[in-house]
Parts: structure tokens; C-alpha cells; sequence
């Protein structure tokens, strides 16, 4: 090898990777297999049949008697009473299983005590026990032969008892998950740079469960609006008092007016996609301020 060339050679500049930041991102391919897309088929094919369907058919039944006959139905005052009561009761639980529940979940994941074991038992029992036996024994609990000495049968207070006994597990299981997930190193990091345990749950800790709560906000707020077995027996289910939306529906199906039905049932679908979005919406404007 000559001089020249072996000059040359050495004095080329050696390849080196481009920046991060200038780097190709690869092209992700958006074909499917055939054996995906079977699957997407029958995935769809299976939601419209859960899902989708149903909802059109409630638009549609609604719409069926015009807009007169859906708006005499959405404005009789027995049923803005039932629906007042049932969004207003609803939101309010909802609320307080935030609080609750994620202080629950807490307690579960960082402590340890006795009796641990069996508390994290009972929390399900809503979740399977049947509803009509859950407003038994609320009644039992609650009603005019209370042991507490009690009698909150036939009131509001009745119907807020059973909407929060059915909900109480979703905030807690939904963020439970999270914590066993999120390290203690954290929050002492946080502490060495000298923030307090507030200022440490409020920048690090509720930004990482704020998904979390959310989603288990939307559920508890979804079973709230829907909860009909528990509130037979309590609530008495007495017009323009404690009476919800569920048993209004089925008030109007009974008695043949499936037109006012579906009416009603629309107005609760709406209401729970608003506030599924609004909660989404909240989930992430507070994971990006953390």
C-alpha cells in the first residue's frame, strides 16, 4: 500500500451514528396478517353486537315518536325529578369513592395489620353479591327494624347508601394496581429535595394515580346511574322522592311506552359519556401538570 493511500486512510473521518435526535424513526407498519385481521373482523363483529347495536336501537326507539312525543317525555316532572335524583346522587358518591376509595387503597398497599386479609374480601362482596340481596341487607341495616336504631328506609339518604355500597370497590381496585407499582424511592427522592408530603403527593404520587382514579370515577359513576336491584326495597321508590331514572324506564315499560322508555335511556347515556370525557379530560391535564 502506498504512502498516499495509507494517509488517506487514516485521516478518513470515522463513521459516526447521526444525533438522537436526527434519527429515522422506522416506519411502523399498518398492514395486517390475515389471521389479525380475522381477528379484528370478529372483535368488531362481536362489540357491535354487545354494543353497538343495542345503542342504535335505543336512538332509534327513541326517535321513533317524533321529537314532540321524546320531549314531553324527557319534560314530565316525575321524570326530571327521577333524573335529578338519580345524576345529582350519583355525582355525589362518585365523589366521595375518589376520596375513599384511594385513601383505601392506600392504606392497603403502604400498611400492613391485622385483619388485612379479610378486609380485602369484603371489598368485593359488591361486586358479587346480587343486588336484590344487597338492598336486603341494606334494609336489614338501614330500615325500621335497624340495629343501629335507624331509619333511613323510603328517603334519599336511602338511595345514596345503595348507590355507595355498590360502588365502593371500583376506585379501589382500579388504583390499587398503581401504588403496588409506584416505588416509596420516589416520594423519598422527593423528600430529600426538600418537599413535603403534600407537595410530594401532589406533583408525584396523584399525577401517576390520576389515570387511575379516573377510570375507577367513570365506572363507579356508570353503576350509579344504572343501579336499580338495591333500590327496591330501600328506597321505596316513591315519585318525585326516591325515585331513579332505572325504575322510571321501568315504569314506562310497564305500562307500554317504550317510545318514553328509550327516551329516558337515552338522556342516561349521554349524561355518562359527558362525564366519562370530562374525567378523561381532568386524568390528563393533571398527569401533565405532574
Amino acid at each position: 500500500m502506498t504512502a498516499t493511500a495509507l494517509t488517506r486512510l487514516v485521516d478518513r473521518p470515522e463513521a459516526t451514528p447521526p444525533p438522537v435526535g436526527r434519527r429515522r424513526r422506522r416506519r411502523t407498519s399498518t398492514s395486517l396478517t390475515p389471521l389479525a385481521g380475522v381477528g379484528l373482523g370478529v372483535t368488531m363483529l362481536w362489540f357491535s353486537l354487545l354494543v353497538l347495536i343495542p345503542l342504535l336501537a335505543i336512538l332509534v326507539q327513541a326517535s321513533e315518536g317524533g321529537w314532540p312525543a321524546y320531549w314531553n317525555a324527557l319534560t314530565s316532572p316525575q321524570t326530571v325529578a327521577a333524573l335529578r335524583l338519580t345524576v345529582g346522587e350519583s355525582l355525589l358518591v362518585t365523589l366521595v369513592n375518589i376520596v375513599m376509595g384511594t385513601a383505601i387503597a392506600w392504606v392497603l398497599v403502604r400498611d400492613r395489620f391485622w385483619g388485612q386479609r379479610i378486609l380485602e374480601v369484603v371489598i368485593d362482596i359488591p361486586f358479587a353479591l346480587p343486588t336484590i340481596v344487597a338492598g336486603l341487607v341494606l334494609l336489614s341495616l338501614y330500615g325500621p327494624s335497624s340495629p343501629l336504631g335507624v331509619d333511613w328506609a323510603n328517603t334519599r339518604v336511602a338511595v345514596f347508601l345503595a348507590f355507595l355500597f355498590v360502588t365502593l370497590p371500583f376506585v379501589v381496585r382500579t388504583v390499587q394496581p398503581v401504588l403496588l407499582e409506584l416505588e416509596p424511592d420516589v416520594e423519598e427522592a422527593a423528600a430529600s429535595l426538600g418537599a413535603s408530603r403534600l407537595t410530594a403527593f401532589r406533583t408525584v404520587i396523584l399525577p401517576a394515580l390520576a389515570p387511575a382514579i379516573t377510570s375507577g370515577a367513570a365506572l363507579s359513576f356508570a353503576r350509579g346511574i344504572s343501579e336499580y336491584g338495591s333500590l327496591v326495597l330501600l328506597s321505596g321508590n316513591l315519585p318525585y322522592a326516591t325515585e331513579v331514572a332505572s325504575v322510571r324506564i321501568l315504569s314506562y315499560v310497564e305500562g307500554d311506552k317504550l317510545t318514553e322508555a328509550a327516551a329516558v335511556a337515552s338522556i342516561l347515556l349521554v349524561v355518562a359519556l359527558v362525564v366519562i370525557v370530562a374525567l378523561d379530560i381532568i386524568s390528563r391535564r393533571v398527569a401533565r401538570h405532574g
